[in-house]
């Protein structure tokens, strides 16, 4: 595996579905490395997400 091959998802835009689970995911409080395991995205994909839809993510780790 090459050098930031981490996701195999990379770049793949958002669903829908996926912003839904986002938005309340950052509702319940979860923290962000527990969003990224749920939606099988990246901390940072995440945290740019939420960022363009105006949610604060919780940083606990």
């Amino acid at each position: 595996m090459a050098k930031g091959e981490g996701f195999e998802r990379h770049k793949q835009p958002w669903t829908t579905d996926e912003i839904q689970k986002l938005h309340q995911f950052a509702k319940k409080g979860m923290a962000l490395k527990a969003i990224g395991k749920a939606l099988r995205r990246s901390e940072e994909s995440i945290k740019d997400r939420a960022k363009q839809d105006g949610l604060a993510i919780a940083k606990l780790r």
